[in-house]
């Protein structure tokens, strides 16, 4: 179906994104990403507790808790299934920040051919989230 006229007008603007991250355990994924990524807990939910948030600037990323790992995990390395894409204004220095913090990288710092400076963390549970 084609659209005539402004199309900004004629359609919703999306304006933010929260990706959902599986883990096993809150307390351990709330201190990796505070700790080490320079992310603040935004809330954390249940007795105990099995949903919460971290933020860093404009990026929100939410934790649900699993009993289990929900893929495996050798699959997810190999085909670089990513759970979250986060743009940043600077990776080389946030790649520097990261280095610095002891992160565990799934790719480092790398020129891709189609342009873009990215690279992959991995977080405790091997959820890999890529900085461009």
């Amino acid at each position: 179906m084609s659209q005539t006229g402004n199309p900004s007008s004629l359609r919703a603007v999306l304006h933010f994104a929260a990706p959902q991250l599986f883990v096993t355990d809150m307390q351990r994924s709330c201190d990796f990403f505070t700790q080490r990524l320079g992310f603040a807990v935004v809330f954390v939910y249940g007795e105990p507790p099995f949903y919460g948030q971290v933020g860093r600037d404009g990026v929100r990323l939410n934790l649900r808790h699993v009993d289990a790992p929900l893929m495996d995990q050798a699959l997810r390395e190999r085909e670089e299934y990513l759970s979250a894409a986060i743009r940043v204004d600077d990776v080389q220095r946030l790649y520097a920040e990261f280095l610095a913090s002891g992160v565990p990288f799934h790719q480092h710092l790398k020129r891709q051919t189609w342009g873009a400076t990215t690279f992959i963390i991995r977080d405790p549970d091997g959820n890999l989230l890529l900085f461009l």
